[in-house]
């Protein structure tokens, strides 16, 4: 009797020991094979979230029973984690429920438009595209910030920024205008003003700046001209803005590589050779070299600039018509030469 009841024991406690072995390696044997991010959108069910780890995971399964046990299905949370290689799955799962978050280095450059902008930071964040552009263009965020539809574009400073990846429309939005706002410092605001300008005006005029010349050392001297133009009362007569009111009437998928004489005449507000001063807002996102450009010119006594025909991609300066007359017949033989029509 007692060898039999000596060997159920021997028997029950293997079992036990089998068990909680088998316990034990479901919830603490390395389960992750390599380290790797992984993203969670918002409203992700327990079904979504293991189509998601079970490619991440030796064995999905095990996985499965420790979140169930920890009640992870019912508090999963959204966003991009970093997983790492030897991940246990008790260790797997307290670290999706928590919550801790991978940044998201998000970058955009000086984008034409809105539609463009979305696009970009679409392809970054959790955020759709319309939502993105909705949130963009609400015009009770827009009054009560000082901006329009026109102006509004200014507030996106081309840059990198740490965002989580679930980060929504209008926490993108209102995040950079916290950054617009740090951005424009007393000193900038200051600079600003001793060229006359607001910080809006500013944009506007960088926007310009941007679109003259891609050569960042001439920004300085570009901005310096139009700055001359505008304090003594000249139009800026700048081309960019004429392409940008030919998109506007036109198409924006349309290509101008030369502004003609007919198209001086176009009927817009930013048509800088029919009106004098500042269009009524940037022409398109002028990054921050642009903006610095305009807030510190290279003081000079330039009216006139041509695209040079010697130094593709810079420009000629003049402080006179007659030697701009010989640079612009300069470019415009060259430009012939080229059969660039349009």
């Amino acid at each position: 009797m007692k060898k039999k009841l000596a060997l159920a024991l021997a028997i029950v406690l293997l079992i036990a020991a089998i068990v909680g072995y088998s316990f034990y390696r479901k919830i603490y044997q390395p389960n992750v094979p390599e380290s790797a991010s992984i993203l969670i959108p918002t409203g992700t069910d327990f079904q979504g979230l293991i189509k998601i780890i079970e490619p991440h995971v030796n064995n999905v399964n095990s996985f499965i029973w420790v979140a169930e046990k920890k009640n992870y299905p019912n508090k999963i949370r959204a966003g991009k984690f970093r997983i790492l290689e030897g991940m246990n799955n008790e260790t797997l799962v307290d670290h999706l429920r928590g919550g801790k978050q991978e940044t998201v280095t998000l970058t955009f450059n000086n984008q034409d438009s809105f539609e463009k902008l979305a696009g970009r930071v679409a392809s970054q964040i959790e955020a759709d595209s319309i939502a993105l552009l909705n949130a963009f263009l609400d015009a009770d965020f827009l009054s009560n910030n000082g901006f329009d539809r026109q102006t509004a574009i200014a507030m996106y400073i081309p840059n990198s920024y740490d965002f989580y990846w679930n980060t929504d429309a209008v926490k993108f939005r209102d995040k950079m205008l916290t950054e617009y706002n740090r951005f424009w410092t007393t000193e900038r605001i200051a600079n600003a003003k001793e060229q006359n300008l607001t910080p809006l005006q500013a944009a506007t005029l960088a926007s310009i700046v941007q679109k003259e010349t891609a050569v960042v050392a001439e920004r300085k001297t570009v901005a310096g001209l139009y700055l001359n133009r505008l304090h003594d009362f000249w139009p800026l007569q700048a081309d960019p803005t004429i392409i940008f009111a030919l998109k506007q009437t036109y198409g924006q998928d349309k290509e101008y590589k030369r502004v003609l004489s007919k198209d001086l005449t176009i009927d817009s507000p930013y048509n800088t050779y029919a009106n004098f001063g500042l269009p009524p807002g940037p022409i398109g996102m002028p990054d921050i070299s642009s903006i610095e450009a305009v807030l510190q010119p290279e003081q000079h006594e330039y009216y006139y600039m041509c695209a040079s025909v010697e130094k593709i991609g810079y420009h000629k300066f003049a402080n006179s018509l007659s030697e701009h007359n010989i640079n612009a017949a300069a470019y415009q033989k060259w430009v012939s030469q080229q059969g660039i029509k349009r």
